[in-house]
């Protein structure tokens, strides 16, 4: 599930952790800080933003293998090609990134901002390229979560970007918090696939809800949106 918090509920943190009202009160109290610290963005005339939310069924630890790969951001993004970097990656390091065709992008330099290995952080700035992300900055932070009782993570992203010229805030807010959502949903997917899935989708689990036996299952993977729908939002 991708939870939306619109444009003007980031201009409050208490506001936005109103709108999180899937989430239960200790995975609230989880998050509240960090919707605080980084989520709550102080934005101009010409900008929009918007917060969403995932709920992983995979420890914080196998989610944060995913995220922290500013190197490797198309083991899980797969609208991107390919990526480089050059030398260790660190705060201020960049990357070139190549999008898939279909889309109206082909690519991006882009800037790590943060990478805090202990709360489990990451910061990107884009740069420049060709695409309609201007000016854009994302946040994403991972939280510590039960599910069914076993080991889960609230994943938070938010993002920072130019209204685009010709289009309104919602139509740019549409765009991106598409590709987001994407984003969001292939994380969750791959980081359960890790956890849960060996060879030909072997489920390991036994017990509750999550299978009674060892079995052989395909995943369920729908798809949310087509790369034809995000080439058309903003044409």
């Amino acid at each position: 599930m991708v939870i939306y918090i619109g444009d003007a509920d980031l201009m409050e943190g208490s506001v936005v952790m109103r709108e999180m009202h899937y989430l239960s009160e200790d995975e609230m109290a989880r998050v509240e800080n960090a919707v605080c610290r980084y989520h709550n963005h102080s934005l101009a005339a010409h900008e929009c933003s918007s917060v969403l939310v995932q709920r992983v069924r995979a420890p914080i630890s196998v989610v944060w293998s995913l995220v922290r790969r500013f190197d490797e951001p198309q083991s899980y993004k797969h609208f991107i090609r390919s990526c480089s970097t050059a030398g260790d990656v660190r705060v201020g390091s960049t990357r070139e990134v190549t999008v898939i065709s279909g889309l109206p992008a082909k690519n991006s330099t882009e800037r790590l901002e943060i990478l805090d290995e202990e709360e489990h952080v990451l910061s990107f700035r884009v740069l420049g390229g060709d695409h309609r992300l201007r000016n854009y900055r994302s946040v994403t932070t991972l939280h510590e979560t039960a599910v069914d009782g076993r080991p889960a993570t609230i994943v938070v992203e938010s993002y920072v970007v130019d209204v685009t010229e010709g289009n309104t805030k919602e139509d740019t807010c549409t765009y991106t918090d598409t590709l987001v959502k994407c984003n969001l949903g292939s994380l969750a997917r791959t980081s359960e696939h890790l956890t849960w899935h060996t060879g030909r989708h072997v489920c390991l689990v036994t017990g509750d809800s999550w299978g009674s036996r060892a079995e052989i299952c395909e995943p369920h993977v729908p798809t949310l949106f087509s790369v034809g729908n995000l080439s058309q939002l903003q044409n």
